[in-house]
């Protein structure tokens, strides 16, 4: 016989951890969430980079491949090798985090969710002091939907559901405890397995951000700064894709690596949600560097922090606005660094003298070429004219030599025709 048990709340279930396997037997969720961020930007920015190469939609670029060749500072081998340096620090910085960092268990799942739902019911209690603030009688209320809507006079009794017992084994004896309603436990899953991740996302977004754009400023502002490591990134006047983390190695790790780090350890998450958080944020960068202002781009759909919004920051005319990285836009706008004006006549003057250096440069090119072929010709003639002349000079030596008649002789031989030039003679003598 079951006996009741003075529990006012459902008691919490026991829980065992247990090690989570990972995703793939041959690699740790936690070294995964290390590559997933370099995978996707080589991929992403492959994929931009084929698009750039066979130019397959000119209509969305932003700048000409007139001003890729002609305002950049860098080489498309300078930036692809200090990117790689830059993802090598931040993998062997997160392997030495994965050092301390705990082993990822799992186990207790049940146990979090009853937890939410005990949350529920116990937030409930606040209803019946609300509906009495404004006039209303909870106690009546709850009589009133007794019959028809059981859950809801629960609710508005305070989360008193009288008749939601089940029987459990406590000490060896069968007790009749208070269980959650269907309802509570299923806002609970969605709380656990859906709200708090949203949260947990957007407050990681945000932490990057502020990281983000409060540095990156700084960098600006700070004329040391930016000589010393924020230019180099600045090289790139006309960004691509793959010139995203085209950094000072010291910048790259502190602003990217170390912030991306923070909002991982600030939220608690998973390696496995550190995945996505890792993932996103490096195809989020790439993408705003892909000089492309694709409409099918789902990215350009979610933020208007996009590659059109950060290119401003790239100009020279836009250098000192549009901090705000990669994201939103909330601190540009709430600081006042967002770009104001017109940037229709900007980018047309930026592409036509790009294109007039790259005709000037190419013109410069071809007349080079065409005097390098020439000029050997020209050495030829004014060598021959020299040797004539110092011929003449030296021919009246041999006359004036009276010691030497044989000489002589042979000079008169070879004025006459009879023998080889003076000059061959004079080599020989």
């Amino acid at each position: 016989m079951a006996v009741n048990a003075s529990f006012e709340l459902p008691p919490l279930p026991a829980y065992t951890l247990r090690p989570q396997p990972p995703l793939l037997s041959w690699i740790s969720d936690g070294c995964l969430a290390l590559a997933v961020p370099i995978v996707g930007y080589w991929m992403l920015s492959g994929i931009f980079h084929f698009i750039d190469t066979y130019d397959l939609f000119p209509q969305y670029r932003l700048h000409t491949p007139a001003e890729v060749l002609k305002r950049n500072h860098v080489t498309r081998w300078q930036c692809f090798r200090d990117v790689v340096i830059q993802q090598i620090i931040q993998t062997a910085f997160g392997l030495a985090v994965l050092m301390f960092d705990e082993e990822t268990t799992i186990g207790k799942e049940a146990y979090d969710v009853a937890w939410y739902a005990r949350c529920i019911r116990i937030a409930q209690r606040a209803i019946p002091v609300v509906l009495a603030t404004v006039g209303l009688d909870p106690t009546m209320l709850a009589v009133k939907y007794a019959s028809s809507h059981p859950m809801l006079a629960g609710v508005i009794a305070g989360g008193k559901y009288p008749d939601l017992v089940h029987i459990a084994t406590i000490g060896g004896q069968e007790a009749l405890l208070p269980t959650y309603a269907p309802w509570e436990l299923l806002t609970a899953r969605a709380v656990y397995h859906f709200i708090i991740p949203a949260v947990q996302f957007f407050l990681g977004f945000a932490i990057i951000d502020t990281w983000e754009y409060f540095l990156h400023r700084a960098m600006h502002m700070n004329k040391w700064l930016y000589v010393t490591f924020h230019s180099r990134h600045h090289r790139l006047y006309v960004p691509y894709a793959y010139g995203a983390l085209y950094n000072h190695p010291i910048e790259g790790f502190v602003l990217d690596t170390l912030g991306s780090g923070l909002a991982y350890l600030l939220t608690g998450m998973t390696a496995r949600q550190s995945m996505f958080l890792f993932g996103i944020s490096s195809c989020k960068t790439v993408d705003d560097h892909s000089g492309y202002a694709l409409p099918f781009d789902p990215l350009h759909w979610v933020s208007s922090n996009n590659a059109t919004y950060h290119d401003i920051h790239h100009q020279s005319w836009g250098i000192k606005s549009n901090f705000a990285q990669p994201f939103f836009t909330f601190w540009d706008s709430y600081l006042g660094t967002t770009w104001k004006g017109d940037t229709t006549l900007r980018y047309e003057k930026g592409r036509r003298v790009a294109q007039q250096k790259l005709e000037q440069d190419s013109a410069l090119e071809k007349s080079s070429q065409h005097t390098e072929v020439q000029a050997p010709s020209a050495d030829e003639n004014a060598k021959s004219i020299a040797s004539r002349r110092n011929t003449r000079k030296k021919s009246p030596s041999f006359s004036q030599s009276a010691s030497n008649w044989k000489g002589l002789r042979k000079v008169n031989e070879s004025l006459h025709g009879k023998g080889g030039n003076v000059l061959g003679l004079e080599s020989n003598h």
